[in-house]
């Protein structure tokens, strides 16, 4: 069982705070979305109320230490790169599944490309800051 150090110390406290600054842009983005043009282009405001979802779990988890946040903050930072991956590549390749663009639309294109190299970071961080005891 991994023991962990604290994830929300040094360099990870900046994580934390850029990861909180994308929670309140995605989570407001999506909420204006949501509720003045809807029917516009549902699949993309959905994708970034998910995106504003994971980036608040994300966020709660790296600013916690122990295992199970670790833990958490593992799969929410996997989840945010496969779904930057993928609403990217079909952004790309098919632009017309998303009239308007999400927080993931080209890559984050939108936001300097940091939602692609966020979870990056994220996921770079807790491998670092995991330590396995040996047995």
């Amino acid at each position: 069982m991994p023991e962990t150090k604290n994830t929300a110390t040094g360099p990870g406290r900046v994580l934390v705070a850029v990861y909180a600054i994308f929670a309140l842009a995605a989570t407001s983005r999506a909420a204006v979305q949501i509720a003045t043009k809807f029917h516009e282009a549902p699949l993309a405001y959905l994708l970034s109320a998910l995106a504003a979802v994971i980036y608040i779990v994300a966020t709660v988890a790296l600013a916690r230490k122990g295992s199970t946040s670790w833990t958490v903050a593992l799969v929410s930072c996997s989840v945010e790169l496969l779904g930057v991956l993928a609403v990217g590549t079909l952004s790309v390749f098919d632009p017309a599944a998303f009239p308007d663009a999400t927080v993931w639309s080209g890559y984050g294109e939108g936001y300097l490309f940091i939602p692609l190299v966020l979870p990056v970071i994220g996921l770079f961080w807790l491998r670092r800051t995991a330590r396995v005891t040996a047995d």
